[in-house]
């Protein structure tokens, strides 16, 4: 089983404590977390930091930590530039950045963006595809609907070969498929339950049966919102305030179903059936008192899980 833990990005009182991230970074690496983990938000009203230049100055505090999005909505950014800011980071970082893509669903204020929604899984396919091409390849001719290139070069290349690791966000099992097809990981959206995940699982898993792909090489990854306190009612009602401001923007306010909170027992218990519904790493992600929340879990809940495998099973 591996861990991993949020980075904070919630502005307080207007202004962001950068001192406060830099002992947090520090702290994360001490803790022997696998990796951080940004979320993107461009429009809401939760005063979030944006994920890429979040990621940049966490690459710059920390030395052996894995940096990622989970995930980043692809059709709203221009790929050749997503690449290129992708690229630099993985090359600032010495090679360990994490790549989470996803269409965003159509909920998204799509023209705000200048994007029209027609054609949106398209436009997503394309612009990845585009993306690994400007990564891999010394020159790339491409004709699609939404982009084409005529011999065009981009460098440099991510430190990793071929290209920083995919991670799909998706819930659809055709989304699921196509994570299968395209991505080198499926990560688990903290908005759904642990029964949802579990059965988005088991369509992974039959996807990579049908198209032949080992499962050791596909990993499995879950976000979960998670708040330890011996006070489980306090502990809810936080959650769910929190929970309310994050995904105001998407007209969600009922999703205090999907996290796990309460005493460090209930925890464990919450985190296990994560685990035992597939996913081989757990994406810690406290809302708020995130270095108490932080020290919590690494003492009282993680020791608890480390001994336990995920089967793998739904």
């Amino acid at each position: 089983m591996r861990f991993a833990i949020s980075i904070p990005q919630t502005v307080h009182g207007g202004k962001y404590d950068t001192g406060a991230l830099q002992a947090h970074l520090a702290r994360v690496e001490e803790l022997g977390f696998d990796s951080a983990w940004t979320q993107e938000q461009v429009l809401g009203s939760a005063p979030r930091l944006s994920a890429i230049e979040t990621m940049t100055y966490a690459a710059a505090c920390t030395q052996r930590l894995r940096l990622g999005c989970a995930v980043f909505v692809t059709p709203l950014h221009n790929p050749v530039q997503l690449a290129k800011s992708l690229s630099s980071l993985d090359q600032l970082s010495g090679g360990r950045i994490e790549v989470g893509v996803g269409t965003g669903g159509r909920h998204r204020s799509f023209a705000t963006f200048g994007v029209d929604p027609e054609g949106l899984v398209t436009r997503f396919t394309e612009g990845l595809r585009l993306m690994k091409d400007l990564w891999t390849e010394p020159r790339v001719s491409f004709s699609g609907r939404f982009y084409q290139a005529d011999g065009a070069t981009m460098e440099p290349k991510p430190l990793q070969k071929p290209h920083p690791p995919i991670w799909f966000g998706a819930a659809h099992p055709d989304a699921l498929r196509r994570a299968v097809r395209l991505g080198d990981g499926f990560f688990g959206a903290g908005s759904s339950t642990t029964a949802q995940f579990a059965d988005q699982v088991k369509v992974v898993r039959g996807a990579l049966s049908d198209m032949g792909r080992d499962s050791t090489g596909f990993p499995i990854a879950k976000r979960v919102y998670i708040a330890v306190d011996d006070d489980a009612a306090r502990a809810e009602a936080r959650l769910s305030d929190a929970l309310g401001q994050l995904y105001s923007h998407a007209g969600r306010n009922d999703l205090v179903s999907t996290a796990v909170w309460g005493p460090p027992a209930d925890c464990v218990r919450g985190l296990r059936e994560v685990a035992e519904a597939g996913a081989e790493l757990i994406h810690l992600n406290p809302l708020f008192d995130d270095a108490e929340q932080m020290e919590r879990l690494a003492a009282e809940v993680m020791p608890e899980l480390s001994t336990t495998p995920a089967t793998g099973q739904a």
